[in-house]
This record gives C-alpha cells, structure tokens and sequence, in this order.
C-alpha cells in the first residue's frame, strides 16, 4: 500500500484528494492548520485506520515518520479574500511550504506534486492559455502575493527536479467549483449562489463582461489523478475551456436557484483578469481527460450543497429562500 501525505488536505479540493487516494487504496496523511482548511470536510476519515490528520502550518519544517511515496502540496489560501487578508501568510506557504515540503520528498524518495494554478498567468495577453504562455502578472499588485508565490513554488519545483533529481508534476488550475467550497469563501460560485438562494443583490463586478470557465470538482480530480500517475513533469492546465461571461453566469445561477434577486454591478477590483479559459490540448492528448460533468449537473449538486449549509446556519431566517 502506497503512502500519500497531502498539505492542505483539510481544504475544499484537499479533502476530495484525500478521498480519491483513499479510494485507489493509499493510506492518506492529511496535513493542514485549518486556517482555511476546516475539520468537518475530513471529519468522516477520521476513524479509517488508512487515514492521518496532522495539524501543522507547513510553512514550518515537518516530518512524516515512516515511508512515503507521494507528496501532494495543496496548501494555500485559495480565494481573493483569503490571501487579501493573508497576504504574508500566502507568499510563506508558496515559498517556505513548498520548499518544506519539496525536501521532504527529495528524503523520502517520494513523487511531489504541485498545485499550481492559472492566475500564473495574470491578466493574460494570450488567449486561451497554453502552458508556454509566461504570463502578465504585477508582481507589486495585490493579487501579486497569490500569483507570485504560485509561479515561486513552480520555480522551486523545477529546481529540485533539476538540481536534485526529484520526481515532479504540476497542475495550473483553472476555476473550479463544487461542495465543500465555504459560503463566504469570496470566489464568484459561492457568492453568487448565496445572494441568489437568499434573495439577495448578486454582485456583478465591472460589466461583468471579463469572462471564466467553471470545472465541477470531479473532474478535476480526474485530471489531477491522471497527471498525478503520469510521466509529464512539465506545467499541464486542468479545467474546461467552455467559457462564460461573469454577467452570464450569474444569470445562469439565478435560472438555476429560481431566484428573484436582482444583478447589481460594482467596481471591478485592482488586476483582475479580463479573460481566462484554459487551453487543454497536453491534458488531452498525454492524459487522455477532459470535462464530463455539464455546468446545469455541476450547479445543480452545488446549490443543494449549499442551500443545505444556508439551512443548517439558520440564514433563511428573514430572509427570503428560493
């Protein structure tokens, strides 16, 4: 039985890892300080003997006792507000928890897996994106702690495959969405379907013509899985290039909740990217994946996930519930 340890496991694509690995029949150690990690996405491993929970910040050195044989690095504030509000904490994880945990993986002998992702690319003056696009990032911005750490930690990455023979992957994740997202967690999927369940103003920002494309949470664990077992240690995009206006997603959510809350508009925040949409055709070819979960299946489950959590908060009281 193989070992995977996977910072950040504790967090909304953290925990569907642990479960994957678990599923391929990995005993899993979960490493994560639960900052923006939470317990109950783990809470039902807890009692499996195949399952660890170490509370750590791997910022920090750490050790795992025994064998290990992949070491999946998922953990970092993930959400604008998050790395808004932990800004110094972001770039230490990108840089000192990557480190950390790259020298773990040289001892022990095991395959490191990154979890990058598209914002490497900043404001994008190549559309869609290939993995060969270097990218358009102000590095003195305020999203430049999120983006600058994560093309720090893919740099550090490549060195230790380089300079020590350290077997690598590494993911660029575009948007992705789906259960165990936190309700407050500031990206546009949880917001949007909050405002619209309770009836409240949907916040669009600019026009809400910059445009995303949404993976449902299953699919890219596919990817991440297929990457993972692969033999491609270069940069490789998973997420679904079907893309949409901000504007049309909101009115995609607000068909979907069968909502009556109106779209409001307001300023469009500091860098944020005009485009993004995923170019696929590695993930395509060298994995043999693509998305199969439609955005109506995806949205679906997503809103029964979250109106069940506005239900057990007790946030309908008052409110209107759709």
């Amino acid at each position: 039985m193989s070992r995977v340890v996977i910072t950040g496991g504790a967090g909304f694509l953290g925990s569907h890892l642990c479960e994957r690995a678990l599923a391929e029949g990995h005993e899993v150690v979960c490493v994560d300080n639960l900052v923006t990690g939470r317990l109950e996405n783990v809470k039902h491993l807890l009692h499996r003997d195949d399952f660890e929970l170490v509370e750590h910040d791997v910022s920090k050195p750490y050790e795992i006792e025994g064998a290990v044989d992949y070491i999946l690095h998922f953990a970092s504030p993930a959400s604008p507000i998050d790395y808004l509000e932990l800004p110094i904490q972001t770039l230490k994880v990108g840089s000192l928890g990557t480190h950390n945990s790259l020298g773990l993986a040289k001892a022990k002998g095991a395959r490191f897996f990154l979890a990058s992702t598209s914002e490497v690319y900043g404001d994008p003056l190549e559309h869609p994106q290939k993995e060969t696009y270097w990218g358009n990032v102000n590095p003195v911005g305020p999203r430049g702690v999120y983006d600058e750490a994560k093309r720090f930690a893919e740099a550090m990455t490549m060195a230790y495959h380089r300079y020590h023979g350290v077997d690598v992957r590494i993911v660029r994740i575009f948007n992705t969405y789906g259960p165990r997202m936190r309700l407050r967690d500031g990206r546009v999927v949880p917001a949007f379907v909050q405002q619209a369940l309770t009836g409240e103003p949907m916040t669009v920002f600019g026009e809400g013509r910059q445009t995303r494309s949404f993976c449902y949470v299953s699919d890219l664990i596919e990817g991440i899985w297929r990457l993972l077992m692969s033999d491609l240690p270069l940069p490789c995009n998973i997420g679904n290039p079907h893309e949409m206006t901000i504007l049309e997603f909101a009115e995609t959510i607000k068909a979907a909740v069968g909502s009556s809350s109106p779209i409001v508009f307001k300023p469009l925040p500091v860098d944020d990217p005009h485009t993004r949409q995923p170019d696929i055709t590695q993930a395509r070819e060298k994995l043999g994946w693509e998305p199969k979960v439609s955005l109506a299946e995806g949205l679906r489950s997503t809103i029964e996930y979250f109106r069940a959590a506005l239900e057990e908060q007790g946030a309908f009281a008052g409110k209107a519930r759709v």
